[in-house]
């Protein structure tokens, strides 16, 4: 079942001179996992945040975006909010309360969920992820890879339908990028919904479901990991790989 769909998406930044953002298709069935990559500064962030209207830059926007079926500007407070998640790429921009277990139920807590759902909620994700043991601690005493695994817990303690992460380990050191890739490889095998901006190739290879390529706003090429990373139709898709596996 579609969940999510990209109509004729364009977005430009304001006082920019050319789009971010290019006429962009796309469309994600539920359970699907896509994996969207390309160079620093090709728009695949910025098309992630206009997925998620709360974080949807200012700008020039045309085209539409429908979350099952219903445009986005029209979703209401809770479902946008719950919905769809996003974890952000820097674990200590995303931190803001001194506990842990209060940062768990702070999303809850913003949308009026009873403190029994809240309760039972923090408990699971505490329990699924394996942070019992720090539980209690304060915020600031977590490592990196602790900060991001509470930010995913935190955005999956709201139930969402989709979940976006914009580069959730490239603030991390090489220890705890295998964490959080777990944690994701986890996700997928249960059949998370996602979508995921990263230079992690090689787990966008073995992981992923889709893969989208973009360079310069645009998407110049997507399909399955083994259609991108076997054979690459678009020259721009070979060079980027090419520089990426021979490092």
């Amino acid at each position: 079942m579609e969940i999510l769909r990209i109509e004729d998406l364009s977005f430009r930044y304001a006082e920019a001179e050319q789009n971010a953002v290019e006429h962009v298709n796309l469309s994600l069935e539920s359970g699907e996992f896509i994996v969207v990559c390309g160079e620093s500064g090709c728009g695949k962030t910025t098309l992630l945040k206009l997925l998620k209207r709360e974080l949807a830059p200012a700008g020039n926007v045309s085209g539409e975006i429908y979350y099952k079926g219903i445009l986005q500007q029209e979703l209401d407070e809770k479902m946008s909010a719950c919905e769809i998640g996003y974890v952000l790429q820097n674990p200590d921009n995303q931190i803001v309360t001194d506990k842990v277990w209060h940062e768990l139920a702070f999303g809850l807590e913003n949308m009026g969920i009873p403190t029994e759902v809240i309760r039972r909620r923090v408990g699971e994700m505490a329990g699924y992820f394996g942070i019992e043991s720090w539980f209690r601690k304060n915020t600031d005493e977590l490592s990196g890879g602790q900060k991001q695994r509470v930010a995913i817990a935190r955005a999956l303690a709201m139930n969402p339908e989709v979940l976006l992460f914009d580069e959730p380990t490239s603030a991390l050191d090489p220890q705890m990028v295998g964490e959080v890739l777990e944690v994701m490889r986890t996700l997928a095998r249960e059949g998370l919904t996602m979508i995921v901006v990263t230079h992690e190739m090689a787990f966008a290879r073995d992981v992923s479901s889709h893969v989208v390529f973009m360079a310069d706003g645009v998407i110049c090429e997507e399909g399955t990991p083994s259609d991108i990373f076997e054979n690459p139709q678009n020259q721009k898709t070979r060079d980027f790989l090419t520089r990426f596996f021979d490092r």
